[in-house]
């Protein structure tokens, strides 16, 4: 049974496109790429269609990451394939759970950050849109660092399910 992921930032172009390259390395790295599914998405539709911004494909490309993206808009009806849809901060976190048709769905959203012990009190990893160079590579740190503990609940999640 496949686990599915979706990371949702506000225009899909910047940090979810980034926390979904990330993540599926992780998941490749650990062998579990054909129990984990990787995607991603935005609250609005600005740039479905788009690709990801040429900073953020850079950043990831320096660090040795694979991006082949283009933007969506998160749709409520995913709740119902979706096991854990990642919020890249607080704002996307409402939205979402506002989104969300049940409880149960609702459940399902987490911030991102939630899963790196070392975060501290403010989980939101900041939009680097609006900035320059050093703020995609900040926000890279973040999604690294909390990519290893969402790794860990998920594998415990995946691995759980098939004893």
């Amino acid at each position: 049974m496949t686990f599915r992921v979706c990371f949702v930032c506000t225009g899909n172009i910047c940090r979810s496109p980034m926390a979904e390259s990330v993540f599926r390395a992780r998941v490749e790295e650990a062998g579990l790429d054909d129990l984990i599914e990787v995607d991603s998405a935005g609250t609005g539709g600005w740039h479905e269609g788009d690709g990801a911004d040429p900073r953020t494909v850079a950043v990831l490309e320096e660090h040795g990451y694979e991006i082949d993206h283009t933007a969506r808009q998160f749709q409520p009806s995913w709740f119902a394939r979706l096991d854990l849809v990642i919020a890249l901060d607080s704002g996307h976190l409402r939205a979402l759970r506002r989104l969300a048709p049940t409880e149960q769905d609702a459940a399902k959203v987490r911030l991102l950050r939630s899963y790196d012990p070392a975060a501290g009190p403010d989980l939101d990893v900041p939009d680097p849109y609006y900035g320059g160079m050093d703020g995609f590579e900040e926000c890279l740190e973040m999604v690294e660092a909390a990519s290893t503990g969402l790794l860990a609940a998920v594998r415990e999640h995946v691995e759980g399910q098939a004893a």
